[in-house]
């Protein structure tokens, strides 16, 4: 088993089609109903992005990454689907199904970038990512050099709120694990509050300026990729305890 490198995955994500993508899934929504979990992409997409159990020189796309989904749970797919009320005649099941699992896809791989991203900071060896691990909602686990726990870390999507206060470090949960945020914006383009309807612009004095901007900075916690991928970067992990 040979994990791939940060930089591989980087540019794997840089050629995501995310717009081709969204225009063929976001409408798509039949099976939105809980799946059993022995149907769900959670396994799969941990070995083949983080554990590249296959030793695949470089990641899966997505289309890729679908043929091995299907192949790996197709008799629990097709029992799911007899109980489920989709007809076997109708198409509509494995569309939806489809789309389901793509959107699980781009949500977990953008964290499994930030495992890459998190070896960098806590050493090559010390993070680990699994299933198992996400059941128990720790998305990632740091470990010691001895092999000890040291950090459990939930990473979490924020799309409505840009202007949210934490961007990281937030230990509220049971388990005692710390909140990684990350920030899809609607409005990139526009990263600043206006002040008395006057606009502010990059390189402006901006006392009024949306925590997602602060990606601009040298501080910045997350960026963002030309096909619009959000990844994380060092910052983003610099400093959690």
């Amino acid at each position: 088993m040979a994990r791939f490198t940060l930089e591989q995955f980087e540019n794997f994500l840089k050629g995501v089609d995310l717009k081709s993508y969204r225009e063929k899934y976001s409408k798509i929504k039949t099976v939105e109903m809980d799946l059993p979990r022995n149907i769900q992409a959670l396994k799969t997409i941990y070995e083949q992005y983080w554990d590249n159990i296959d030793n695949c020189e470089e990641p899966l796309s997505f289309d890729e990454y679908y043929k091995v989904y299907w192949n790996t749970h197709e008799k629990e797919i097709n029992e799911f689907w007899d109980k489920s009320g989709f007809g076997k005649d109708c198409d509509c099941f494995k569309k939806g199904l489809e789309a389901r699992i793509y959107r699980t896809w781009a949500s977990l791989i953008t964290q499994i970038q930030g495992g890459y991203v998190a070896e960098t900071v806590f050493g090559k060896g010390n993070v680990e990512m699994s299933a198992e691990l996400d059941h128990q909602n720790i998305d990632i686990l740091i470990k010691n050099d001895d092999g000890s726990e040291r950090l459990k870390i939930q990473v979490k999507k924020e799309t409505h709120r840009p202007e949210i206060a934490r961007m990281h470090k937030n230990v509220n949960n049971q388990n005692g694990a710390v909140d990684v945020y990350y920030v899809v914006p609607t409005d990139y383009d526009n990263p600043y509050y206006r002040q008395n309807g006057k606009g502010y612009k990059i390189g402006d004095e901006k006392p009024f300026v949306k925590d997602f901007a602060k990606w601009y900075p040298e501080t910045a916690t997350m960026d963002r990729l030309d096909n619009g991928f959000i990844i994380f970067t060092k910052n983003a992990f610099i400093g959690l305890e």
